[in-house]
């Protein structure tokens, strides 16, 4: 059986992780050990205050860094580091696994041992809006397929898509790249694995294996992510240069707007011209923040630590 770690950077935990941590314990491929890499200890403390939850979880183990000191790269890095296993599961404090069978669905494609990573389906959480609804299904169909560098001609940016919300990695390979670029506002997992297909390796979406994950972001929310977003492409054009995110945005735009006519409720379409505004215009002055004083970037930006 394999030995799989999970691991997991936590920021003001609510009942949403432990929500969890309970599905955690009854996946039919059990969980080794789950690493908790918590931003201010102040906050877990309260979390747990009064609780049994080091008698509930004794297979969790939390380390607990500053906020100064949170990145999205830096901080799975060290939250790798603090595992042993030969495979480990990224996840995020607000990602909850549909059933059961996740962790070992997850895990199944690396008996193709060229296969680094593996990413999960993201199904709607509850309260999900309509629009995002949609968007989780243009993202993350139902059928599971396997990319490779050869993929990246007819698929674009799209084939080496992942999300550290739910992936799992193969610890050797990890190692063997170096791991996640230490410091990054966003993007880690894309970045990782555009170095995977380049060293000759395969990303495997596995979309047996959910989660619930879903966001409803206001139309500044969508700006601020799209900015971050903007940003990261910006800083390494040597991995998303000649690869267009706008065209993908497009196509989703007007997949969107085809079934929100078809669902009968074509009012909705203004809120996502309105979002869809929101979400370029963030892209766009992301990927030229050098033209932006500092104090602005950290005003649009959704990690205002990365620009300390």
């Amino acid at each position: 059986m394999m030995e799989v770690d999970v691991i997991i950077p936590v920021y003001k935990p609510t009942e949403k992780l432990t929500a969890l941590l309970e599905a955690l314990k009854a996946q039919t491929l059990p969980v080794h050990r789950i690493i908790l890499v918590n931003t201010e200890k102040i906050y877990f403390d309260k979390f747990t205050a009064g609780t049994d939850f080091w008698d509930k979880y004794k297979n969790v183990t939390v380390k607990h860094i500053p906020k100064k000191d949170f990145d999205h790269g830096g901080t799975r890095n060290y939250g790798v580091s603090l595992s042993l296993a030969p495979y480990f599961i990224m996840m995020t404090d607000d990602a909850l696994p549909v059933d059961e069978k996740m962790t070992e669905r997850l895990l199944s494609p690396f008996v193709d041992t060229k296969v680094g990573m593996s990413y999960a389906r993201q199904v709607p959480a509850r309260g999900c809006g309509v629009i995002e609804r949609y968007t989780r299904s243009f993202n993350y169909p139902e059928k599971s397929c396997v990319k490779s560098a050869r993929d990246i001609k007819t698929m674009g940016i799209k084939a080496f898509f992942a999300s550290n919300v739910c992936a799992a990695y193969r610890r050797d390979i990890f190692d063997e790249l170096k791991g996640f670029t230490s410091h990054t506002i966003f993007n880690e997992d894309m970045i990782y694995a555009r170095g995977l297909m380049d060293a000759g390796y395969r990303i495997a979406y596995a979309a047996r294996a959910k989660v619930a994950h879903s966001h409803n972001y206001s139309g500044f929310g969508q700006f601020r992510r799209n900015f971050d977003l903007g940003v990261s492409h910006g800083e390494y054009p040597e991995i998303f240069s000649g690869l267009s995110a706008e065209s993908e945005g497009k196509k989703l735009v007007k997949e969107t707007c085809r079934f929100l006519w078809g669902e009968g409720k074509p009012w909705l379409i203004v809120k996502l011209a309105w979002q869809s505004g929101c979400k370029y215009l963030g892209y766009f002055w992301g990927k030229r923040y050098k033209r932006l004083p500092v104090a602005l970037r950290k005003m649009l930006s959704m990690n205002r630590e990365y620009w300390k």
